[in-house]
């Protein structure tokens, strides 16, 4: 079971795939962005992100893996990553809104649909793979 509630005074508290990293995630209704918070950085993923992956997850039908990557480095082909900037998926490019911390898409995005009880997610160590429930 998850914690918090995804408003800003209850963010939902969340960790990495791997589990190395804890962070928070709130739905910012007023400026319709996700704001993750992790340590001192804080990032912005467009909210439409979460029904367009579990969609895509679907017609997908398999296990897809994430290949997490910074902005500024390619994503890996065929990766949740390299489709969360793909200029066909539903948006058009990113759903990371913030210039220069566009990227690790397919890091916090996943364990956020797994705890919303959109998907399964792999916790190992490297590696992980999603699908859509």
């Amino acid at each position: 079971m998850v914690k918090g509630n995804g408003t800003k005074d209850s963010p939902w508290q969340l960790q990495t795939p791997p589990g190395t990293s804890d962070y928070t995630i709130y739905k910012d209704d007023e400026k319709n962005v996700l704001v993750c918070t992790v340590g001192k950085t804080v990032l912005h993923y467009d909210p439409r992100c979460i029904n367009d992956l579990h969609t895509m997850l679907k017609e997908h039908g398999d296990w897809m893996e994430l290949g997490s990557a910074d902005e500024q480095k390619p994503a890996k082909e065929g990766t949740v990553e390299a489709w969360g900037r793909w200029e066909k998926n539903p948006v058009g490019g990113w759903y990371g809104l913030k210039k220069g911390l566009r990227g690790r898409f397919g890091m916090y995005i996943p364990p956020l649909m797994e705890a919303l009880g959109l998907a399964e997610l792999e916790h190992n160590p490297k590696n992980n793979r999603m699908r859509a429930k």
